[in-house]
């Protein structure tokens, strides 16, 4: 099978039952209106947000027609064909559309600048190119410089003059399945690593690894056809959508939310029912932070249709699960850990009936394995630290046009090699420490900033915290503690100097700034941004300072 096949079923089983909802809670419309409707509707009512929904007879549909569109343009199998847009409900009738026309789909992150979009397209060899209005301003910066695009559709009105319709030409076109047919060994997808470790690489996949992403997915948190998820992370992203599959298979409906305030949330999950949630940990802490002060009241709103709350993309600080369950302790919990290379979550599971393990990202996931490796390339005793390795069918095909970057990590027998340092407890769960090229050396002991911010988490004057390594003259290295405190809170160095005092002396950090922590949109903390603002500008200090 592959992953259409899941579309096309619930499309003939379940076809006006809802697929999608979009809710865009900045803007406001007079009704709910379907995909039909959405263009026609123009009044405004502050009262009510925009709403839109597609049922998975019209999601399949749509996804025939881009099809059809694609091929009636000449486009051949493994055509690169990229999507440029924010979360809306085109996103993934396009997506699918691309892979039922034989085509390679390429979905990028919005963030990207013209520069960065302009390297991506080249990278990853990109023909057609479907982008949404927020990024006319960058297309219209590069248009005349990627050749190898040949075509530019616009989904949105009156798109620049270098584009064309999408909408309005897939109305012309055969709502029927393309006569394409697809193997679980075709290629499928390319996604971007998330730039964390420097510019982003390709990421090749095969249909093989979409559809055992969503036996994973369905295995872990059990999804059924009534379960509806609120999906709010970024779609170019393999998190979100990896999540998603799970709904794809049973056929349940999803709602993706277009913002992240705490109110918003919970106003879709109590007008959409919503029973699973996937959340990042800033959202996590907003919410929480939003209780704690009043200005979220769970009165307000009907939550006991919620079951599971899942975090992932990133190490969960411990002490942010035991606040959460003080408030909701009828959720379910659970984190999955992944990576782009493994196609996303899922390679490394906790399970929703481990909550006495909370702080460890769990054990190999359904259809996956684990092992921890040393430096000498053999696996290290349980409780030592080392590189975690994942194998199983989610793993990269190879860095497009990069084979230096893919033997790195892809080693024989389709081992991943990770880059995140792990360590395995008695019971086989196994726990982040750090990335490894995050490790900080200083004074010949290795420090691993994810627990330094951890500890410094518990402090109830802490929004959020990352740890780098400055330069120094006398250690190599020192720990910096970038540290943003709660809206409406104070804080002084020596406050966290004596909040420390319980971490041996070599892991306190020895700089400490006060700012905003960077993230990228899945949540991560854009260490090689702090490394760029501070490693220069704070160089001088802090070898004063160490």
């Amino acid at each position: 099978m592959v992953i259409t096949d899941f579309l096309e079923r619930n499309a003939r089983l379940n076809g006006m039952d809802p697929a999608l909802v979009e809710i865009s809670p900045s803007e406001h419309r007079d009704k709910a209106v379907t995909w039909r409707e959405a263009s026609l509707i123009e009044s405004a009512n502050p009262d009510s947000p925009y709403r839109r929904e597609i049922s998975w007879k019209d999601f399949d549909r749509q996804a025939n027609r881009f099809a059809n569109l694609l091929l009636s343009r000449g486009v051949k199998k493994e055509t690169k064909v990229g999507i440029l847009m924010m979360n809306c409900l085109e996103f993934l009738p396009i997506y699918f559309g691309i892979l039922k026309a034989g085509c390679i789909v390429v979905p990028m992150n919005y963030r990207y600048s013209s520069d960065e979009i302009r390297y991506c397209l080249d990278l990853a060899d990109i023909e057609i190119l479907v982008f949404g209005p927020e990024f006319t301003e960058r297309m219209d910066a590069i248009k005349d410089s990627i050749p190898r695009i040949h075509t530019m559709f616009y989904v949105g009105k009156k798109g620049p003059d270098y584009t064309q319709d999408c909408m309005h030409l897939m109305s012309f076109c055969s709502s029927s399945a393309p006569p394409i047919a697809l193997d679980e060994d075709d290629l499928a997808a390319i996604y971007f690593s998330s730039g964390t470790t420097g510019f982003p690489k390709a990421i090749l996949h095969r249909h093989k690894a979409l559809y055992c992403s969503c036996l994973t997915e369905q295995k872990h948190h059990g999804q059924r056809k009534d379960d509806v998820f609120l999906c709010i992370p970024p779609l170019y992203h393999t998190g979100a959508k990896m999540h998603w599959f799970g709904s794809l298979m049973t056929g349940g409906k999803a709602v993706l939310l277009r913002g992240t305030k705490p109110e918003w949330i919970f106003r879709a999950i109590t007008e959409e029912k919503c029973t699973i949630v996937w959340l990042l940990v800033p959202w996590v802490q907003d919410i929480l932070d939003h209780i704690d002060n009043g200005s979220l009241n769970l009165n307000d709103y009907l939550l006991e249709q919620w079951r599971l709350l899942h975090i992932g993309a990133q190490p969960v600080p411990p002490s942010l699960i035991k606040r959460w369950l003080k408030v909701f302790p009828h959720h379910q919990y659970d984190t999955n850990y992944g990576l782009s290379e493994s196609l996303g979550p899922g390679c490394v599971h906790l399970g929703v009936d481990n909550i006495n393990k909370v702080g460890a990202i769990g054990k190999a996931g359904y259809l996956w394995e684990t092992k921890i490796i040393g430096e000498n390339g053999e696996p290290v005793k349980k409780g030592e630290v080392g590189e975690l390795a994942v194998k199983g069918p989610g793993v990269m095909l190879c860095y497009y046009k990069n084979r230096e970057a893919t033997d790195e990590i892809l080693k024989e027998d389709g081992w991943l090699y990770t880059g995140d340092m792990a360590k395995e407890d008695e019971d086989g769960f196994i726990y982040l420490v750090d990335r490894k090229k995050d490790v900080i050396i200083t004074g010949g002991e290795n420090l691993y900033p994810v627990q330094i911010e951890d500890y410094l988490r518990a402090s109830d004057k802490i929004k959020d915290v990352a740890v780098i390594g400055l330069p120094d003259k006398r250690l190599g290295e020192i720990a910096c503690a970038i540290i943003e405190v709660k809206e409406g809170m104070t804080m002084t160095e020596d406050e966290v100097n004596d909040f420390c005092l319980d971490l041996p002396r070599y892991k306190r950090p020895r700089k400490i700034i006060f700012a905003e922590v960077p993230r990228n949109p899945t949540g991560k903390i854009e260490k090689p941004v702090l490394r760029e603002r501070y490693c220069g500008k704070r160089l001088v200090e802090a070898q004063i300072t160490g």
